[in-house]
């Protein structure tokens, strides 16, 4: 493992002995709690609705794979960046297999995640088009065009200073939001003739798997869940709580291993919560489309997608639901906006340094971009919306090209924590299996997406 230092991730002097108690470690959590933010609303309220609309609870099944499957990635990944100090870019220029740069060789897989951000900018865009869509359920005179420039601005208002403090005080209050709102509407909703019944769960871990919606399907299994990008940022929000800095370099006569493993148990913890929200969060909603949507022939497409969504509230519990799944819906697509331009923010600098551009101890500069990237980027999102106004097919596109990116993701882990963390901190058996195992099965997945949606 390299010993040099990145001012960014491990500044000297930073270290710090990890906490001992489950009550400690809870208070260095957030990292989840931001990524989750663009998790819920990508995902969970868009896609996953839309399945459960398309298919029944046929797939249920399908849906709890697609979220519980790629949290070993995260975690694994992230244990990397905690221990080595390198950024998510500078890992992926760590894979062998160069190929010409700008300034010299660089890994192949620095330039597959620059193709990645035309998907990531279009599904942006639906994300913005999405909640400016629940705004005009409340305000049915707005267009949704100026909600969606007028969110676009608010945007680059709350992300113009950069810092990560910033994003913890806007996006925690809407997790809990619309956590909560999709918890009280699905308890209203079991004291409906709409109520969820055990044969209803029990029909959806048959395994079947409809051909007919293999795209979207695939769309669900790329988004749902910690996707790609939200793998990604995640290691950026530990980088910035703080995490690889605590753990340091090991020095002569310190407990280096011990104060590793310390923060990576808060690491641990931080993933497992993650996990339980997003499993909170999507249960829900898939049973919502599937019990309400899907009977009534309803699948949420276009610039009715919020609408037709709202049905599945108003449909069981009454109208008074509508203003609840409004304010849920906003807070859910609006997170999911502004965790996606910030986390889009922390790239760009990476991959200056790694194409050459940029020296790695520009600090002032890396913030400068930083600030600069969320300033402008929520116009380009802008642009987008207005050029395609259909929010289900935007989020579409970004999760299919991000399920191409998740076993690249795998193999990352899988490489780099076998080659250069030490043995003391190198993940366990059981880990080790059930990474390779998911390995396997998102190439399949990969496989699935070039023939079901490229040829």
């Amino acid at each position: 493992m390299s010993q040099e230092r990145d001012a960014y991730t491990q500044p000297e002097g930073a270290e710090r002995a990890p906490p001992q108690t489950v009550w400690s470690r809870i208070r260095h959590l957030g990292p989840g709690l931001i990524v989750s933010a663009s998790i819920v609303g990508s995902g969970e309220i868009i896609l996953t609705a839309s399945l459960g609309a398309a298919v029944g609870f046929g797939m249920l099944w399908w849906v709890l794979l697609s979220c519980w499957s790629k949290s070993i990635v995260q975690a694994e990944l992230t244990r990397y960046v905690v221990v080595s100090g390198d950024t998510y870019i500078r890992a992926l220029n760590r894979i062998p297999g160069r190929l010409p740069g700008p300034k010299g060789p660089v890994a192949w897989p620095v330039f597959v995640g620059l193709l990645a951000f035309i998907p990531g900018l279009t599904g942006l865009g639906g994300l913005m088009g999405g909640a400016a869509l629940a705004v005009v359920l409340i305000f049915p005179e707005l267009s949704s065009a100026w909600v969606v420039a007028a969110l676009a601005v608010l945007i680059a208002i709350l992300l113009s200073t950069g810092r990560y403090r910033r994003l913890e005080q806007v996006l925690i209050p809407l997790v809990f939001i619309f956590t909560l709102t999709t918890l009280v509407c699905l308890g209203l909703m079991q004291s409906t003739d709409r109520a969820v019944t055990m044969g209803d769960i029990a029909s959806g871990m048959q395994f079947e798997f409809d051909p007919t919606f293999a795209v979207l399907a695939l769309a669900v299994y790329g988004y749902t869940g910690v996707n790609s990008a939200e793998i990604s940022a995640y290691t950026y929000w530990c980088v910035e709580k703080g995490y690889p800095a605590r753990v340091g370099k090991p020095s002569a006569g310190d407990d280096y291993v011990g104060r590793a493993q310390g923060w990576l148990a808060v690491l641990h913890l931080d993933v497992r919560l993650t996990l339980l929200l997003i499993t909170i969060a999507t249960l829900p909603f898939y049973c919502l489309g599937a019990g309400v949507l899907h009977p009534a022939g309803e699948v949420p497409s276009g610039t009715e997608t919020i609408s037709v969504l709202s049905q599945m509230f108003t449909e069981t519990i009454g109208p008074g639901a509508f203003w609840l799944f409004a304010l849920g819906a906003f807070c859910i697509l609006f997170s999911s906006s502004v965790s996606g331009v910030a986390a889009g923010a922390r790239y760009i600098p990476d991959y200056l340094m790694e194409l050459g551009f940029l020296d790695r101890d520009r600090l002032d500069v890396r913030k400068k971009i930083i600030r600069t990237y969320g300033l402008l980027v929520p116009f380009v999102g802008l642009a987008f919306y207005l050029g395609f106004q259909q929010p289900v097919l935007m989020v579409t596109i970004a999760a299919c090209f991000g399920a191409l990116m998740l076993p690249l993701q795998c193999f990352m882990a899988i490489y780099l924590g076998e080659r250069t963390l030490p043995a003391e901190l190198k993940p366990g058996l059981v880990a080790k299996i059930f990474l390779r195992l998911t390995f396997l099965f998102q190439l399949l997945m990969a496989g699935l997406v070039i023939y079901f949606v490229a040829l």
